[in-house]
């Protein structure tokens, strides 16, 4: 007792802000159930299992924890389910997935020799009976964050939907194709529902999402509703509406009504939306359902070290099936798996390691690839539950932070974006290097003069061919049978139903094909004209991931997902797709450029601009192509100038060569490892400052290549810094969906692993015996090479 009374300084009473983590190891994925059960630091409130408790003691020097262990009770197999009154399992009030029940027991222990106390006793410091007390009588900081993710959902009716006006001015929004019109952004678009503008979202803290030009529009016109473009399916519950008035996100009852003034008509689709609906609830006679799962089949459960499943949080497959594909690369299970241990991790850690991404994908990874929580056993693989590595992931991300489903490749991309930014500065050791590759667009114009642009991406996106298809028989026969059923009234049974099938290669050979790109303005002719554009690749990434272009939208916005099958090969060879890059005998298009005036544009105008949102590039024209008057003279010039075909065009060269460029500067961007022609370009178009010149040459304005082909003595356009080999793949896993939109249904993942293929189906691990190869939405594909 004196010894815990000694250390009464590191106790602290727990405060109703303190997140408390009691139900699961901030290291590892062991629980009050595991054999030595949890332990909670009285100090910080993080929890610990056996194994890892002294590395918090070492770290942190917090002596004293609150030990609790579960044992499990026996109880009636007849017991009552209770009802559920939240749409949520395995959590209080949600539905009861008949887990047992367990008694828990506690006491004090005293590190670093385990010294025990019973609790509760009253002979226990009171200090330390009320911060014992607060931590039991608490709801655990991972349920807490469940909860509030699936109460979050609930949305009031909004006090302007009823009687919003909308205006006639004649605009109809197109089912695709769109694009902010204020700046060049085409995703986090939002819909005014009153004027029918379409303007990009708020910009996220970390520098992503929009420009503000949706909310910037409501400060200025007060027109308070808008639904995001994307959201909008038959399902019109689910489409996101925000008031700005209100400042959240909210239900719109005459939503149809309003969609239907710009054009948007869902009266036809909901009647057939919801037959399909009602009939897939049925999963039992839902072939590609149960084909995809491998329903009905006696699949042979896996266990051990890479076998061991997920647990679903409540529509997390999305999250599943893609980290069950991430954690069978090399790249990733060497980053956190191999070449980390967890005392690494947690020792690096910040304070509280439940927010470090880090330490969460080590968690992750040893936790999946360790073969310590898949056991074989009698009964079913329990899983991991990814709690904590969803919390880090999906912080402040306004849809993944939620319990709704998400669509994989989101997430994919979310996930690649976030490991790079915390890998940023040390290269070698970034996993979604393996990933990244470069893309190469050559335009050519009527007048024979070229322009090459770049990009870099993580996916390639292939739509699907169906005029391509190779069963063009049996499809015909399947309609006329079709034909004849629906005049019978009679309905198809699952094994009649013929669907397309084409070959993967013919999607990969429409990705390089020619294709017209109309209205594009030439700057040898200074007029618009019809250009053709090819793409290729100037790199070949260790793993290249295939996204197939299933869902379309058709006239009137329906939505309508492809049914299809890809004939997926085991190995696919795309050398034939490297860019050449500019060859012998081309000449580029000339530079556009804005009349030269002899000036530099004023700063204080410029960052003005920027700081409503709009590109640094075009607030710099506005300024110098206004004479620096002012600053509504320069917004003025940028409104009517936003889709000018020049508007992404460098500075005009006079301009650009009376630019003092500060030599140190520039050797600072190349000991960053950047070429001097892109450091001086980047440098050029940012006035000089190196933080914006490096934000320029990681996101160039849209048309604007930061890194332009040149001429070399190969004739071939090749990344250096990045990932590159021979062009043959062979194919390692694919996620595959199903449901009518990649926000429903359901998301399983499909490995090659050892000779055989493995499906991950949530917590469920076992040998595929036929696996829906040509049923993908993602395909991951390891360069043979690599």
């Amino acid at each position: 007792m004196e010894l815990l009374r000694s250390n009464l300084s590191r106790v602290r009473i727990p405060e109703p802000t303190n997140r408390i983590y009691k139900d699961e190891c901030c290291i590892s994925y062991d629980t009050p159930k595991s054999e030595g059960g949890l332990y909670v630091d009285m100090n910080s409130f993080l929890a610990f299992g056996k194994e890892f408790v002294d590395w918090n003691y070492e770290k942190t020097g917090n002596p004293v924890y609150l030990h609790i262990k579960a044992t499990r009770k026996l109880v009636p197999e007849d017991r009552p389910s209770k009802k559920p009154t939240l749409l949520a399992i395995g959590i209080e009030g949600g539905f009861d997935n008949n887990d047992p029940d367990y008694e828990q027991s506690y006491e004090i222990v005293i590190l670093p020799d385990y010294a025990t106390l019973p609790f509760p006793s009253v002979e226990l410091p009171e200090k330390v009976r009320l911060a014992a007390d607060a931590v039991i009588m608490s709801v655990g900081a991972g349920k807490k964050e469940q909860i509030a993710a699936w109460t979050a959902d609930t949305k009031i009716v909004s006090k302007h939907a009823m009687e919003l006006k909308q205006l006639d001015n004649g605009v109809i929004v197109p089912p695709s194709g769109w694009k902010c019109e204020k700046c060049d952004k085409n995703e986090n678009l939002w819909l005014n529902l009153t004027d029918g503008s379409i303007l990009c979202g708020r910009k996220n803290w970390d520098g992503t999402g929009g420009n503000d030009h949706a909310v910037n529009h409501y400060n200025v016109s007060r027109y308070p509703l808008a639904v995001k473009l994307g959201t909008i399916t038959a399902d019109l519950e689910a489409a996101d509406v925000y008031s700005y008035d209100e400042d959240e996100s909210v239900v719109d009852p005459l939503l149809a009504q309003h969609l239907q003034h710009f054009g948007i008509d869902f009266s036809s689709l909901q009647k057939t939306e919801m037959t399909t609906a009602e009939r897939e609830l049925d999963q039992n006679t839902n072939f590609d359902w149960n084909r995809i799962q491998e329903s009905g089949q006696e699949v042979e459960p896996l266990f051990g070290p890479g076998y061991t499943g997920l647990v679903n949080l409540g529509n997390s497959c999305y999250l599943a099936a893609t980290m069950q594909v991430m954690f069978s690369t090399r790249s990733f299970c060497s980053r956190y798996y191999s070449d980390q241990s967890l005392k690494v991790a947690f020792d690096t850690a910040p304070a509280d390691p439940t927010v470090d991404l880090n330490m969460q994908l080590t968690k992750l990874a040893h936790g999946l690839l360790s073969g310590k929580y898949s056991i074989p056993s009698t009964k079913k693989q329990e899983g991991v539950p990814p709690q904590m590595f969803k919390s880090v992931i999906a912080a402040k991300h306004p849809e993944f932070s939620t319990m709704r489903q998400q669509d994989a490749l989101e997430f994919f991309l979310h996930l690649i974006d976030q490991v790079e930014r915390v890998n940023t500065g040390n290269p070698i050791f970034d996993p979604s290097r393996s990933f990244k590759f470069g893309i190469e667009e050559r335009l050519q114009c009527p007048s024979g003069k070229v322009a090459y642009n770049k990009r870099y991406d993580y996916i390639l996106s292939l739509s699907i061919p169906l005029h391509r298809a190779t069963n063009k028989k049996e499809l015909e026969d399947f309609q006329k049978l079709k034909a004849e059923k629906d005049a019978k009234g009679e309905e198809l049974s699952s094994n009649e139903i013929v669907r397309p099938r084409v070959p993967l290669m013919d999607c990969l050979e429409c990705f390089s094909a020619p294709e017209e790109l109309h209205d594009f303005y030439s700057t040898a002719l200074d007029a618009k004209t019809t250009a053709t554009k090819t793409a290729g690749l100037t790199s070949f990434p260790d793993y290249l991931v295939l996204h197939m272009r299933k869902f379309v939208l058709e006239e009137g916005w329906v939505p309508k997902k492809l049914d299809v099958y890809i004939d997926v090969p085991d190995t696919i060879d795309i050398s034939n797709m490297r860019s050449k890059g500019l060859q012998r005998g081309e000449e580029l298009l000339p530079d556009s450029a804005v009349e030269d005036v002899g000036i530099n544009a004023n700063e204080d105008i410029v960052n003005q601009l920027v700081s409503m949102g709009f590109q640094y590039l075009h607030c710099q024209k506005a300024a110098i192509s206004t004479s620096n008057v002012g600053l509504e003279e320069a917004m003025n010039w940028l409104l009517n100038h936003m889709n000018d075909p020049d508007i992404d065009e460098p500075i005009a060269k006079a301009q650009k060569s009376a630019s003092f460029i500060d030599p140190s500067k520039l050797e600072t961007l190349i000991s960053f490892g950047f070429d001097e022609d892109t450091a001086r370009k980047a440098l050029q178009a940012s006035d000089g400052d190196i933080e914006k010149a490096t934000e320029w040459i990681f996101n160039p304005p849209s048309g604007v290549s930061n890194m332009d082909t040149t001429p070399s003595s190969s004739g071939n356009a090749v990344d250096a810094a990045l990932p590159d080999g021979q062009g043959k793949y062979r194919l390692i896993g694919l996620v595959s969906h199903i449901g009518t939109s990649t926000h429903c249904g359901h998301y399983v993942a499909h490995i090659y692993k050892n000779g055989r293929w493995v499906i991950f189906n949530d917590d469920k691990v076992g040998v595929s015996k036929n696996p829906p190869l040509d049923m993908g939405y993602l395909y991951f594909f390891e360069r043979i090479d690599a």
